[in-house]
């Protein structure tokens, strides 16, 4: 059975904040409101919830998942990074970004790029989000609401507990939200590299 949360997206309850908590602690796989798309989303060390999540999207192990985190110190557990990028991930966090960072050992295997060693990672500007990061005291694993066959993400929690029911465990409903998934920005070479432009503004980065 697929549950519903509406929460407020700026002030979130915290009531509800809790129990969507318990739901990704339960191996739940749950709908989250960004500020970029609605993603759906499991906890990290979930081998199961991760394959449902996969086997939802119509995805298989080359496809890269996001990590959400709470603040850069959580995003140094699971990547490495060097003065030069922490300045620059200082700059552009929170936002609707994800970077590909190389990946520490705290991240399980099966979430590397399997050549690379990288993994993607963002830290989101949504109260919601940042409520529940806080409340779950560990980051979760995301991916852009996009079905099989869909071209754009899913921005109506209408249409998302319509076309999920059964199939989450939990939708949280915090209104509308963009069509546009983050911008991604590749951060293992020399100088920062954009490899996807989405809502995430690059402006700040053109010369």
């Amino acid at each position: 059975m697929t549950q519903r949360f509406e929460i407020h997206p700026t002030h979130p309850q915290k009531r509800l904040i809790s129990q969507a908590a318990s739901v990704l602690r339960s191996g739940g796989l749950v709908v989250l409101p960004t500020d970029a798309c609605y993603v759906l989303a499991c906890q990290l060390d979930d081998k199961s919830a991760v394959d449902r999540l996969r086997a939802l999207r119509g995805i298989d192990d080359r496809h890269l998942l996001t990590l959400m985190c709470r603040d850069l110190k959580e995003v140094a557990t699971y990547a490495q990074i060097d003065n030069r990028q922490y300045r620059f991930l200082r700059d552009w966090t929170p936002g609707a970004y994800t970077f590909i960072l190389p990946a520490t050992r705290e991240v399980p295997r099966r979430l590397w790029h399997p050549s690379r060693k990288t993994v993607g990672l963002r830290i989101p500007a949504h109260a919601v989000v940042a409520d529940l990061l806080a409340m779950h005291d560990a980051p979760v694993i995301s991916t852009s609401l996009m079905l099989p066959g869909d071209e754009i993400a899913i921005s109506d929690p209408d249409e998302a507990v319509e076309r999920l029911s059964g199939r989450v465990e939990l939708v949280i409903d915090a209104g509308a939200q963009g069509l546009e998934p983050t911008t991604v920005i590749d951060m293992t070479g020399d100088s920062p590299e954009v490899t996807r432009i989405g809502c995430g503004s690059i402006e700040r980065m053109t010369p």
